[in-house]
């Protein structure tokens, strides 16, 4: 098993897991994802109201998937994207223990340390 796997604190990566799997959380995390936004900008955005918004950014807020900026009475959130690229290192060694059905592994995927936004294992089938 690759030493990234087995260095983790699969509790912590379970909790991060679990709060990604949420379509909600989901469509608020790609709300917030090419630039910060205000809490108002977020309700605008994605049409949720509250307190439906503050419960699901304070379960992304949680599994410190998003950070948060206060300037004066607005609340200002972003992608926290060092705990992404963490959780996608994670997606990327389980991806390349992965085999399909003939049995080959299945190609390696670069790191998000290798550049850019965190990018997310895809496993192909032949």
């Amino acid at each position: 098993m690759k030493q990234v796997l087995k260095d983790r604190d699969l509790e912590a990566d379970a909790e991060i897991l679990r709060a990604l799997a949420h379509g909600v959380r989901l469509e608020l995390m790609r709300t917030i994802a090419l630039r910060e936004r205000s809490v108002g900008e977020i309700e605008s955005a994605t049409g949720i109201g509250q307190p439906g918004l503050s419960q699901q950014l304070a379960i992304l807020r949680k599994a410190d998937l998003v950070q948060t900026r206060r300037e004066a009475k607005q609340i200002f959130y972003r992608i926290n994207r060092r705990q992404l690229a963490e959780i996608n290192d994670l997606i990327v060694a389980l991806a390349d223990t992965a085999t399909n059905e003939t049995g080959r592994k299945s190609e390696p995927r670069p790191s998000a340390k290798d550049g850019g936004i965190a990018m997310f294992a895809r496993i192909e089938r032949t």
